[in-house]
């Protein structure tokens, strides 16, 4: 059993755990409405920015003159694989979900005999990943001292892999974030942006482009790589937010019910203590 000075301490401490684990909870809040409305604010965008390249898409098919972007260069051997984490943690299962499916696609790629190639934007799925695709790595983006991502940094990250896929590096690229759903739902996802995979084709050539599809397609497809590549970040940060306000929610409570924990242990023991006392003293008296 605890002494009593060691239970005030630990209720001491716990209770200074709460007011850390409050706070970080009411900033989280703060920052999860700003990175939501943004997350939000950009879907309509991307959505479509997607149907018009789709329709595009469609018009040119698997010709001979389609843009590399859209076809492929005839080749799936090599993958690259784009990591999206945060760089802090203390958000629940958020980068690890992501992690989690990454590390499944990799493996699941070697077993098929492919060559895996990793980028990690964000220092937790690279730590998490070193220890057994640290081989793999290829590069990693930092930004630990972006206090808010914008469009020039997903820009960045486009040009690195566009430099990539040109220079013959990889064939098939593939993003993995986590798309957010509500505070205590981020969606584990992985987008495939090279080759360009579309969900809808439907509206195929019912127009007559100047100029071609492919012209058009050419300028479109790196704007279009920047744009999914903007729009997942920005999913990241609304999920990262929201995570890390569930999990110090959930802190905050269990650091309350530990204290009503110590606090009920503390006083039976002080109660105790105090009986001790008194019957010592009246065995005492009667002894005399």
């Amino acid at each position: 059993m605890p002494s009593l000075k060691d239970l005030k301490n630990k209720i001491a401490s716990v209770k200074n755990t709460r007011k850390i684990t409050k706070a970080m909870q009411m900033v989280s809040a703060a920052k999860l409405r700003r990175a939501q409305d943004a997350a939000e604010a950009a879907r309509p965008y991307a959505e479509r920015m997607s149907a018009v390249m789709a329709g595009l898409a469609a018009g040119v098919g698997k010709s001979e003159s389609a843009p590399k972007l859209l076809v492929g260069n005839g080749s799936d051997k090599v993958h690259l694989l784009v990591v999206m984490t945060a760089e802090r943690g203390l958000c629940g299962g958020f980068n690890s979900t992501i992690v989690r499916l990454a590390r499944a696609k990799a493996i699941e790629l070697l077993a098929a005999g492919k060559t895996v190639k990793i980028l990690t934007v964000g220092k937790k799925g690279r730590e998490q990943l070193r220890r057994d695709l640290g081989a793999h790595f290829v590069g990693h983006v930092d930004l630990s001292e972006v206090k808010r991502v914008g469009y020039a940094n997903a820009q960045t990250i486009a040009r690195d892999i566009l430099a990539r896929f040109e220079a013959g590096e990889c064939d098939v690229v593939t993003l993995f974030f986590n798309r957010f759903q509500s505070v205590i739902s981020q969606i584990p996802t992985a987008q495939q942006v090279i080759p360009a995979v579309f969900e809808d084709a439907g509206a195929a050539a019912q127009y007559d482009y100047e100029p071609s599809e492919e012209a058009i397609l050419m300028d479109l497809l790196p704007r279009g790589l920047a744009t999914q590549v903007f729009t997942a970040l920005l999913e990241n940060g609304a999920s990262e937010q929201g995570a890390r306000m569930s999990a110090m929610d959930n802190a905050t409570r269990n650091a309350g019910e530990m204290i009503t924990k110590y606090t009920t242990i503390y006083n039976r023991s002080r109660q105790a203590a105090i009986t001790k006392e008194l019957i010592e003293i009246i065995s005492g008296a009667e002894a005399l």
